[in-house]
């Protein structure tokens, strides 16, 4: 399964960041409950698992070239360490472009343009609230402006009261 041998890459990827591999496989685990829940289709599916794998993958060289792991540096990095990274698997020339689009696109917000980007900004985000140790007040903001999933919703409040 192509997911699978993602997941090895990326990890492969980022070597002994395990701050960064931990961070990937939770989005990734979120996204794939919150599309599953959401009923996606297989394609759009798949798209949302590879991209949640791949989606912080530029920071590496954002930050050995940026000094910064800013999130439009990622964007500008990203799409080209993924698509060679996958090169090799087994995916459409349209799901490869979708794939990088969303990692080249996922801390713009206002180019959200499908169910795959919406849900893979709200399962960053429930990850990020926890990592970034937002208060109750921030998340509810962020709920607010940025969850649209009834699952997201759903998990966010759980998660963090809001």
């Amino acid at each position: 399964m192509e997911v699978n041998e993602i997941q090895k890459l990326m990890i492969s990827y980022f070597g002994k960041d395990v701050r960064r591999i931990n961070h990937a496989l939770k989005v990734y685990c979120f996204a794939k409950s919150i599309g599953e829940s959401e009923n996606l289709d297989s394609e759009k599916q798949k798209i949302l698992e590879i991209s949640a794998i791949l989606h912080d993958i530029g920071i590496k060289i954002s930050e050995e070239k940026y000094n910064s792991s800013a999130g439009k540096y990622q964007e500008l990095e990203g799409p080209d360490v993924a698509r060679k990274l996958i090169k090799d698997i087994d995916l459409s020339e349209k799901i490869k472009e979708r794939i990088c689009y969303l990692i080249g696109n996922h801390h713009s917000y206002d180019k959200i343009d499908g169910i795959d980007f919406q849900i893979l900004v709200e399962a960053d985000f429930l990850v990020n609230i926890y990592e970034d140790k937002l208060n109750s007040e921030t998340a509810a903001t962020v709920k607010k402006k940025y969850f649209e999933t009834k699952t997201g919703r759903e998990y966010i409040s759980s998660l963090y009261g809001v």
